[in-house]
């Protein structure tokens, strides 16, 4: 069984940063597409950024495009999202999801993926 664990993240003041880290487990991370999506209260689970399996395809929504970078070190295992130039309305938990083989053009839609970590409070607030 796959296992994703998220941190990373914290309080930050708009304009700051946070990278958050997806720890994988159970199986080698280069078997796996991954995604990163957000919840806010009361909203749906939205996705952020996605990252093919090799690390060569990677895709942004456009809120982010820019600002935030998805990227992957297979040998330890861990996805990351550096976020930089944070906005209140970046606010949310934020989730790193795992999904064996991914159609890249439905990357950022939540109902494709198998695996999911518990997530992590990111909160951009003065």
């Amino acid at each position: 069984q796959l296992q994703l664990v998220e941190s990373g993240g914290g309080l930050v003041q708009p304009g700051g940063s946070l990278r958050l880290f997806c720890a994988v487990a159970g199986f080698p991370l280069d078997h796996y597409d991954i995604g990163w999506f957000l919840q806010a209260p009361g909203k749906e689970r939205d996705g952020v950024s996605c990252d093919s399996k090799a690390g060569d395809i990677k895709k942004y929504t456009d809120s982010v495009e820019g600002r935030f970078t998805i990227s992957r070190d297979n040998a330890k295992n861990t996805v990351y999202l550096q976020m930089i130039s944070l906005k209140p309305e970046d606010t949310a938990i934020y989730y790193c999801a795992a999904k064996l083989h991914l159609l890249f053009a439905r990357c950022l839609l939540n109902s494709d993926y198998d695996y999911w970590g518990r997530g992590t409070q990111v909160t951009v607030s003065p």
